[in-house]
């Protein structure tokens, strides 16, 4: 008996250390998870961050059409610049519809992009689409055309030329070319597409210059909607019904060169039988200027897409923007147009 009490004892004391142990081992063991947990959590963290420093911004771009040679270079420099940028460009054609572009601008917001752009049709109808995007929270930057809208807080900013501006330059032109006219001198007017900004803006800042002067008269005044053929079928029309037409004013160069061919093929001599003022300075506007074609051209350069991409990149990173960005642009006569042209980039 006494012999197996030593043993017993010596089994309890064998199983108080092992029972020991296990509960360090497992106190050691649960010391160690949270560690383990920790730095998992950490690991998702850095890779979540790089995922999102790594991100590409998604860009969507409306544009109005392909009307003319400055659209399409308009076109390409948005396109050319998004891709050095870095950014994911969704691009639409609206083929000169507003509808189209609304559709566009919805389809923008269903695929969540970051920031929408667009180049507005038309000035009006555009506050309950604009209000969908900012309900979105999908800021919104208008390029070379802008709206009517009063509520300012549905777009960013608004970058371009100063339409009117130019509409005043073109007038100033021809106030200082015809200041020593005695007899009236009849105008008549292409006008780009109804209800757009640029027609709007071109035709109120030349209208305003040349009340200066009450020999300049515009005798008639239809819109070619920028397109060389519309440019050149209304043209025929205007010689039709005037016989003493002497200056053409065309909103954009694509217009101005379908009027040539109308004036050509009446047996009219552009530039001399007819002063053509024109808007654009395209490539083939400024060919047509050195020849002696159109005698003034006011710039509009349609080189938008870095001042547009940076200004992506301020908006998604929250940064404070201008609300209006003003691009820069000269006037040239037909000898300036031979000097500059072989430096033009569109």
């Amino acid at each position: 008996m006494k012999m197996f009490g030593l043993l017993l004892a010596s089994v309890m004391l064998m199983l108080t250390v092992a029972c020991g142990n296990s509960s360090k081992d497992k106190e050691s063991t649960d010391d160690k998870a949270p560690a383990t947990a920790t730095e998992t959590k950490t690991e998702t963290k850095t890779d979540d961050t790089a995922a999102a420093s790594d991100k590409k911004i998604v860009l969507g771009f409306s544009q109005v059409g392909a009307e003319s040679g400055w659209r399409t270079a308009n076109t390409k420099s948005v396109q050319d610049s998004a891709k050095e940028a870095g950014f994911d460009l969704k691009f639409s054609d609206a083929q000169q519809k507003q509808e189209n572009q609304i559709k566009a601008i919805r389809s923008f917001i269903q695929q969540k992009v970051d920031v929408i752009a667009f180049s507005p049709v038309v000035e009006s109808g555009w506050d309950t689409v604009l209000k969908e995007a900012k309900d979105a929270g999908i800021p919104v930057i208008l390029t070379d055309r802008a709206v009517d809208s009063t509520d300012t807080t549905l777009y960013q900013t608004f970058i371009g030329s100063d339409f009117v501006e130019e509409g005043r330059s073109a007038g100033k032109w021809l106030v200082d070319t015809y200041k020593d006219a005695k007899e009236p001198v009849n105008i008549v007017e292409l006008e780009g597409t109804t209800g757009s900004a640029p027609a709007n803006d071109r035709k109120a800042g030349f209208d305003e210059v040349i009340a200066q002067n009450p020999n300049l008269k515009v005798i008639a005044s239809q819109t070619g909607d920028f397109t060389r053929a519309k440019g050149k079928e209304v043209m025929q029309s205007f010689l039709k019904a005037h016989k003493d037409i002497d200056v053409l004013y065309a909103h954009n160069d694509d217009m101005a060169l379908g009027a040539i061919q109308a004036i050509e093929a009446a047996g009219l001599v552009p530039g001399k039988d007819i002063v053509i003022i024109s808007v654009d300075g395209v490539h083939d506007g400024f060919v047509a200027a050195s020849e002696g074609k159109i005698n003034f051209i006011v710039e509009c350069n349609p080189l938008l897409g870095p001042q547009l991409m940076q200004a992506v990149r301020d908006v998604y990173e929250g940064k404070e923007v201008p609300k209006r960005i003003v691009t820069k642009e000269g006037v040239f006569t037909s000898e300036d147009a031979k000097r500059e042209l072989p430096n033009r980039q569109y």
